[in-house]
């Protein structure tokens, strides 16, 4: 596929917007979404200067009508969508169990999971009438791993991991694949927010194998070879991209 139509939420930063700049310079055409329009504009400036054609469609994944408005504006504009990048996420509030609350609880379950089941229902409803499409989450090595201090983040990311395989089963018949990229450590303002700045990321980057934090991205081109046809058969597949780091 030379010139798929790929669409990317919570694109506005980190892993996600190292993306958006990856498949630009590759020439896709790109649907990018998030909640902010200023950084939308700046950022579809920035990929249309790299030669892509793209569009900034403002969305909040936790809304319903807005996926399915967001979904509508690529078909609307691109006729079809081949790849969707199911990326906006939150870190929620970092602490121990004890000091969360049904507040912080749905506060990270409304984004992370309920805001990928809603992408996930609208793209395939596209991708399954045309018989084709590759849908990537984000996940990270807290969705198959236990985290002090992140057990909500931790659970909704678990969440994550179970909702692509289960999506895998059901859509491999019409021709649409479903995978996650999970991201260890990566050098983005959600691992600043998480580690508390230079010392905390310095520290966590003496526990990886390779002694160091990933770049946004070093993800970025992983996620273009799964959504790719160059891995036309995976799918149902959680692949990490942490140094290292979930091998012990």
């Amino acid at each position: 596929m030379s010139t798929p139509v790929v669409l990317i939420t919570g694109a506005l930063t980190g892993i996600a917007r190292a993306t958006a700049i990856a498949y630009a310079q590759k020439g896709a055409r790109l649907v990018v979404s998030g909640r902010h329009d200023d950084a939308g504009a700046g950022l579809v400036a920035e990929l249309r200067a790299a030669g892509a054609e793209a569009e900034f469609v403002r969305a909040d994944v936790r809304h319903e009508d807005d996926v399915r408005n967001l979904v509508d504006q690529t078909v609307a504009r691109f006729g079809r969508l081949d790849i969707a990048i199911n990326a906006a996420g939150t870190e929620g509030k970092p602490g121990p169990a004890t000091d969360q609350t049904a507040e912080s609880y749905a506060a990270t379950f409304d984004t992370n999971v309920l805001g990928t089941i809603l992408s996930m229902k609208h793209e395939l409803r596209v991708m399954q009438a045309q018989g084709s499409g590759s849908i990537i989450n984000i996940s990270s090595t807290f969705g198959h791993e236990g985290g002090a201090g992140a057990s909500i983040y931790a659970a909704s990311k678990h969440a994550v991991e179970g909702l692509t395989k289960s999506v895998a089963l059901e859509a491999g018949a019409y021709g649409v694949r479903v995978n996650a990229i999970a991201p260890g450590p990566i050098d983005t303002g959600m691992l600043d927010r998480f580690t508390g700045g230079a010392d905390g990321k310095a520290y966590l980057a003496t526990l990886n194998p390779q002694k160091r934090i990933g770049q946004p991205d070093e993800v970025a081109r992983a996620i273009l070879f799964v959504a790719s046809d160059e891995a036309s058969f995976v799918t149902g597949h959680i692949m990490n991209v942490d140094g290292g780091k979930s091998a012990g």
